[in-house]
């Protein structure tokens, strides 16, 4: 399983301005600093907790289609399910169309209906476009919130270790995502 963010989100679930108010800076001298922790911790905190915080668009590649029919889609919450492709044996592209989208199930999930008769290409064939995420910046969950604060608070004062927080490590494995 291959999982590859397509569109990254268009906003931290947590500000610069915020970052700075809990962090008690005053000048901008570090803004660019801080907005890089600030992405940087969402990223850490998204894989620790196996989770999108803000809406994101995704792209999962397998080798082959599920002999369940049942496919669990990684990085909860799912919003919806945009296309499913699959290469043939030849490395030709087909759209996949014939399943259900189940995206309030958590994780979110595609029932296939049937698969096709092609066979596949070897290595890579299925490719499945979803968007996850809570939705906006304001629509994370608090408890994500304070593990990016804690991280980036970490990481603005012991510069050189590049670690998560013990205590951040904690909140963002407290709602943890299904692992595949």
């Amino acid at each position: 399983m291959n999982l590859t963010v397509v569109t990254p989100p268009v906003e931290e679930p947590v500000s610069v301005a915020t970052a700075k108010a809990h962090l008690r800076v005053d000048t901008s001298a570090d803004d660019a600093l801080i907005g890089v922790y600030l992405s940087a911790a969402r990223e850490l905190g998204e894989g620790l907790a196996r989770r999108a915080f803000v809406t994101q668009s995704l792209r999962l590649v397998l080798d082959e289609f599920p002999a369940s029919l049942i496919l669990k889609l990684p990085r909860p919450p799912l919003q919806s399910v945009e296309e499913i492709t699959y290469l043939d044996e030849d490395g030709i592209g087909h759209a996949w169309t014939d399943f259900t989208v189940d995206a309030r199930s958590e994780p979110g999930r595609v029932i296939f209906h049937s698969l096709p008769t092609d066979s596949l290409l070897e290595s890579g064939a299925v490719a499945v476009e979803f968007t996850a995420g809570y939705g906006d910046a304001a629509d994370v969950p608090g408890v994500f919130v304070q593990a990016i604060l804690q991280t980036v608070a970490n990481w603005y004062e012991f510069r050189e270790i590049g670690d998560v927080p013990a205590s951040a490590k904690k909140l963002l494995m407290s709602d943890r995502g299904s692992w595949f």
